[in-house]
């Protein structure tokens, strides 16, 4: 068995710390790594011998299906999806069905979203709270990132219910991709309770509290910007899945639940 190292997010293993907690408490070996860091590593892959290649959560392209079908049978992502918006449920069913193990999955999915339901009864400020999220930083190329409700870290938010702020909802661009870019000239538009963002280090906040255009972005204004500078959050949200998702429910939603309070106190 072989699975790609985990080259952005990744703990010392490079691999996640949900990923290793499972393994350790499933008794199980730690499957052999390989790099994608320059695109898929078919020759490494095709080492591993693999009964079957999981691939639900992806952007595999048809050339690369054809070619990684050449290797083992493929589970990719629905036709219907876009690339790498894959829903967990949608993931975990694809690979339980792959695995004949459609039940077990069933399982899996429940468990899952009764601990986001008990999470969202915790911080019952999410309720009903305006959100943004992307990156927002005054250095990069394009200064304003943000995802939009294909993505997975929206629709994260969404089910502890939170909702996409209106600006973006009801966007027409944003309906047919998983990430637009927005001008920092119309900042002051992007209104939201709250705005999640990510950043190397926690300089970028002070940049973006100075910069002149950024600094009018409204959640910046109310002081209720989050900012992960923690990889493994991001990722824990990104590429979404049944061991992420509890994770982050103990190690990401506190600080948005706080943002989301703060804008609650301040109406």
């Amino acid at each position: 068995m072989g699975v790609a190292a985990t080259e952005y997010g990744g703990n010392e293993n490079q691999s996640t710390d949900w990923f290793d907690a499972a393994l350790e408490e499933a008794g199980g070996e730690a499957p052999e790594q390989y790099s994608e860091a320059d695109g898929i590593n078919f020759e490494a892959l095709a080492a591993t011998e693999p009964d079957v290649i999981l691939a639900a959560y992806s952007g595999i392209t048809q050339e690369e299906y054809d070619k990684l079908s050449e290797i083992a049978p493929v589970v990719a992502y629905p036709e219907d999806t876009a690339a790498f918006t894959t829903a967990w449920q949608d993931s975990t069913r694809l690979i339980g069905e792959a695995l004949g193990k459609e039940e077990k999955a069933e399982e899996v999915i429940s468990d899952v979203e009764g601990q986001v339901a008990q999470a969202a009864e915790e911080f019952p400020a999410l309720e009903g709270t305006t959100f943004l999220t992307g990156t927002v930083d005054p250095a990069a190329a394009d200064q304003i990132y943000l995802f939009t409700a294909a993505d997975n870290r929206p629709k994260f938010l969404s089910s502890l219910g939170m909702e996409l702020a209106p600006v973006l909802a009801d966007n027409e661009e944003a309906q047919d991709a998983f990430y637009l870019t927005w001008s920092p000239e119309r900042a002051d538009e992007l209104d939201s309770d709250i705005l999640v963002t990510s950043a190397t280090d926690e300089s970028v906040t002070e940049a973006i509290a100075a910069d002149p255009l950024l600094s009018k972005i409204p959640a910046v204004q109310d002081e209720t910007l989050v900012v992960q500078t923690d990889e493994q959050e991001v990722l824990s949200t990104s590429a979404a899945s049944p061991l992420s998702i509890p994770w982050a429910l103990e190690n990401v939603v506190p600080d948005i639940a706080a943002a989301a309070e703060q804008a609650d106190s301040a109406e």
